[in-house]
């Protein structure tokens, strides 16, 4: 993922927050909104109670990785909110949940998914 697909200012978060739907599972929460670009920019928010800075900045690599793999529609913003339960899991079962809440947000390249 290049630098200029990340969500960085507090605006585009609030913007995807008051403005976006949001799918949950247990480990994350995809909150996604249209923006009027070609390409798709991810933010990711990972709280303070999930712990200290080198846990939090572990599970923030872990989802830039992931959502680096993702093939996702363009014209979209997108922010995964780490859960508590992220902290101990899998980096595998963390690629799943991402996936599978693309996937109900129907941002997979193809179409694939529900896009309600």
């Amino acid at each position: 993922m290049r630098p200029g697909q990340r969500l960085r200012r507090r605006s585009d978060f609030a913007a995807a927050y008051e403005g976006g739907r949001a799918y949950t599972s247990r480990l994350l929460v995809l909150r996604a909104r249209p923006n009027s670009m070609s390409t798709t920019r991810f933010g990711f928010a990972v709280g303070k109670r999930l712990g200290n800075a080198v846990r939090r900045n572990r599970i923030r690599r872990r989802l830039r990785a992931i959502a680096g793999e993702l093939k996702t529609q363009a014209g979209w913003d997108i922010v995964l909110i780490a859960r508590a339960p992220t902290v101990d899991a899998e980096f595998a079962s963390i690629r799943a949940a991402a996936t599978t809440l693309v996937q109900q947000a129907g941002l997979l390249q193809g179409g694939e998914g529900t896009n309600e």
